[in-house]
C-alpha cells in the first residue's frame, strides 16, 4: 500500500490503539506513558566491537513491541510523532554526556530497498525526522542526514544469531557521494527504531567512521572531519529486556 493511501485511509477508517487495540485512539494514554520513560544506556549481549555507546527508552516487548510494528508494518503513521519523541529524549539523555558543538545530526540506519518499497515508507527515516523535529521545538539544533546507503544485497535478518547478523552485514553500508562533508558539520548519532544485537548501528558506525578517516586523510587540519570514534553515539526507541537488565553503566 502506498504511502499517500495509507494517509487517507488513516482519516477515514476507525483507529485503535497501537499498543493495546482499545478503539477510538491511535495511542492511548497508557501506551504511551511506556514511550516517556526514562531513557537509559543499553548493552546486548555479546557487544559487537565497534559498537557506539546506545540510548533507549523501552525494553522491546507488550505495548512497545505492537507500537513500532504498527508504524512499521501497518502503516500507522500518526505514530511516528510519539515514537519520534521517544527517540528524541533518548538522543538528548546521551548528548548530555558528551562534548562538541553544532548540531546533532540524526543518521538513520537504512532498511533494505525491498523492505521500504513493501512497507510504502522508511519508518526509521519517518521517526528520525519526528526526533529532529522535538528537538528543534525545545531548542536543541538538530536534522536529519539520511546519508547511509546499502552497497550490497543482505539477507533477511529474522531467524539470524548475533554472529551470523554481524556476518550478513559486514561491509553493507557506505556513505552517499557528499555525505561526508555532511557529517563534518555536526555531533552524529546513529538511530533506528529497535536494538536486538547491536549488529545494525555496528555496521553503520563502520560506514561512518570510515567516511571520516577518509576525509581526515585528505583533510590535515582535521576540520569538518567525522569525529572520533569514542565520540560517536546512537538512539533508539527500544531495545531488547535482556540489554536493559545488564547495567554496567
Amino acid at each position: 500500500m502506498s504511502a499517500w493511501w495509507r494517509e487517507i485511509t488513516g482519516l477515514v477508517l476507525p483507529v485503535a490503539c497501537g499498543g493495546c487495540g482499545r478503539p477510538r485512539t491511535e495511542l492511548c494514554e497508557t501506551c504511551a506513558a511506556v514511550l516517556e520513560a526514562a531513557p537509559r544506556r543499553v548493552r546486548p549481549t555479546p557487544e559487537p566491537a565497534g559498537l557506539p555507546l546506545v540510548y533507549a527508552v523501552a525494553p522491546y516487548g507488550s505495548a512497545v513491541r505492537a507500537v513500532l510494528l504498527a508504524h512499521k508494518e501497518r502503516g500507522a503513521l500518526g505514530l511516528a510523532g510519539p515514537l519520534g519523541g521517544a527517540l528524541a529524549a533518548a538522543v538528548r539523555a546521551g548528548a548530555g554526556c558528551t562534548g562538541g558543538t553544532g548540531p546533532l545530526l540524526l543518521v538513520p540506519v537504512p532498511s533494505a530497498r525491498r523492505a521500504t518499497a513493501a512497507r510504502g515508507h522508511d519508518p526509521t527515516r519517518r521517526i528520525a525526522l519526528a526526533a529532529a523535529a522535538v528537538l528543534r521545538r525545545s531548542g536543541t539544533p538538530a536534522r536529519v542526514l539520511a546519508v547511509l546507503r546499502q552497497r550490497r544485497a543482505v539477507a533477511d535478518q529474522a531467524g539470524l544469531g548475533a554472529r551470523e547478523r554481524q556476518a550478513n552485514l559486514a561491509g553493507a553500508l557506505d556513505v552517499a557521494v557528499g555525505g561526508r562533508d555532511l557529517l563534518g558539520g555536526g555531533r552524529v548519532w546513529l538511530v533506528d527504531d529497535l536494538l536486538t544485537t547491536g549488529a545494525s548501528l555496528t555496521e553503520a558506525a563502520r560506514a561512518v567512521r570510515a567516511a571520516g578517516g577518509a576525509q581526515q586523510a585528505g583533510n590535515a587540519s582535521g576540520q569538518g572531519a567525522v569525529r572520533s570514534p569514542a565520540s560517536l553515539r546512537a538512539a533508539v526507541v527500544a531495545a531488547s529486556p535482556s540489554a536493559f537488565e545488564i547495567n554496567r553503566n
